[in-house]
């Protein structure tokens, strides 16, 4: 995660392990992309001058090294991982990972709502392993979640705190709970806010409008569950009821299997409980929902 200079003191390595097929130059595509975005907003905002915000970006930039090879990695500090929501996948990248960067070395997985304690063990260095969980835009949002497992070194744990502290972040302590504080605590409300609409108990614009205004979020659950994606909701979910199958708070609505299943995963795909056209919302996709939450 690349972030703008007052929260980026340190040199990083970002390390994308390529297909076969992939362009070689496409790894420093996004974060160059991104940061174009963080710095143009910026000076758009009148929170730097164009020549500050070309400076900055450019000492950002400096301080980050690309490669597509694990390698790349093995005399690192942290190693921060945030691949694809898979355990299956996860688990042999820190089988490897392990065997490749230098012993001291801690690790970290941006995951929401997988086990850390699982890949901990897949690493070979359980007490040297934390979550690390950002939360997007991460250069606008102050929250890190930081992780402990019960193998967790407390030393290890306390210098991630610092660590988060050190790029302008806000970290908060949790035990290896699914979902930790915030998507415990927020994906079942999802859920239940989709059940509503599923019941017929009221329409998407009523359901966002009342707890904007009743509740103060600044977006409805339906308006955020199109925004962080419906089938991100529903893979969370639906290992949440796989592994834990005797929670309650735990449940899967049939719609948003549906809604998934008919490729309508909100934002990214134009259409979810609302239409989008990119990052822009319109009204609620459903015909007989004529309200639009503000």
């Amino acid at each position: 995660r690349l972030l703008p200079r007052c929260y980026h003191p340190h040199r990083a390595t970002t390390c994308r392990l390529s297909r076969p097929t992939l362009n070689p130059t496409h790894h420093t595509a996004a974060p160059h992309s991104s940061l174009e975005k963080i710095y143009s907003k910026l000076a758009a905002k009148g929170k730097l001058t164009e020549d500050e915000a070309a400076a900055q970006k450019s000492d950002a930039l400096s301080k980050v090294v690309y490669s597509t090879e694990m390698e790349a990695l093995a005399d690192c500090d942290l190693v921060i991982e945030a691949i694809i929501e898979d355990v299956g996948i996860k688990l042999p990248f820190y089988e490897n990972l392990g065997k490749t960067v230098k012993p001291g070395a801690i690790f970290a997985s941006n995951t929401s709502s997988l086990s850390i304690g699982i890949m901990a063990e897949a690493s070979g260095r359980a007490d040297r392993f934390v979550g690390l969980h950002f939360f997007n835009p991460v250069q606008l949002m102050k929250l890190t979640e930081v992780i402990r497992t019960d193998d967790t070194d407390p030393k290890v744990f306390e210098l991630c705190h610092e660590w988060t502290k050190s790029v302008g972040k806000v970290g908060v302590s949790c035990a290896d709970t699914p979902g930790f504080i915030v998507n415990r605590l927020l994906v079942p409300s999802l859920a239940q806010a989709i059940l509503f609409v599923e019941r017929g108990d009221a329409t998407v614009g009523d359901v966002d409008l009342s707890m904007q205004f009743g509740a103060g979020h600044p977006m409805g659950p339906l308006h955020l569950a199109d925004y962080v994606g419906l089938d991100t909701t529903l893979s969370i979910l639906q290992g949440w009821v796989d592994n834990f199958p005797d929670e309650p708070a735990f449940i899967v609505p049939e719609s948003l299997k549906a809604m998934v299943a008919a490729g309508h995963l909100g934002r990214k795909s134009g259409q979810g409980f609302y239409h989008w056209e990119g990052d822009k919302r319109l009204g609620p996709a459903s015909e007989s929902d004529d309200k639009v939450a503000a």
